[in-house]
């Protein structure tokens, strides 16, 4: 009786330490079960939506885990925008600049011809002509192509403007209003700044006219 009775009370004692240690697993378990989620828990609607903490842009690194994050996410987005109106300008100024180059150049050769005329001529005669020249150079200029380095430096820009004008419709797809919005904002801003120029009075503006709105591809 004695040893059945001390073999009941191991028993006894022994099943309360499994059920304590089969506790503990599937704590363990539930832990890491809980941690995983933790990781996956991005909020991705593919709906209009105002989610701010654990959403996820791009990619799981990008986790917004509090309104400062979220905050600085959007300033962020603002900039890029503001970048993608930079290029834009970026890529006029240096079509700007190289067409400016050539007509610089082809000035100096008209200048360095007429003077070579100039000197062969008499007077005003040969004044006359030099100007007619001049004149006759200028209606009749030639269509300008850049060189392959230029070509190589506007195609550059353009695969910036590109590359920036898809991320920035990568973010839109995430139909986050706060970031829509300053999208939105980033735009306004971007052509305030960057499309501030003056106007060809002569042309009728027509240059301004042809200006792209601003696209999702650039």
């Amino acid at each position: 009786m004695d040893h059945s009775g001390h073999m009941s009370s191991s028993s006894s004692a022994a099943m309360p330490a499994s059920t304590g240690m089969s506790e503990m697993d599937m704590g363990g378990m539930d832990h890491g079960g809980g941690g995983h989620g933790g990781m996956s828990s991005c909020k991705i609607s593919m709906l209009w939506n105002w989610n701010t903490i654990d959403t996820c842009f791009i990619s799981e690194s990008w986790h917004v885990t509090s309104k400062g994050m979220f905050a600085g996410s959007c300033i962020g987005v603002i900039l890029l925008v503001l970048s993608l109106e930079f290029l834009r300008r970026a890529g006029k100024e240096y079509d700007r600049y190289i067409l400016a180059q050539h007509t610089r150049s082809l000035a100096s050769a008209t200048t360095t011809t007429s003077s070579s005329n100039s000197s062969t001529a008499a007077g005003k005669t040969a004044a006359t002509s030099s100007a007619g020249e001049a004149a006759a150079v200028r209606t009749s200029t030639p269509s300008f192509r850049p060189n392959i380095l230029q070509q190589a430096v506007r195609a550059l820009l353009h695969m910036l403007q590109f590359a920036v004008a898809y991320f920035v419709m990568l973010l839109a797809m995430y139909y986050n209003g706060y970031f829509i919005i300053c999208i939105f904002i980033g735009a306004f801003l971007g052509y305030f700044i960057f499309s501030w120029e003056s106007f060809n009075v002569k042309s009728g503006a027509s240059d301004r006219n042809e200006e792209e709105v601003t696209v999702c591809c650039g």
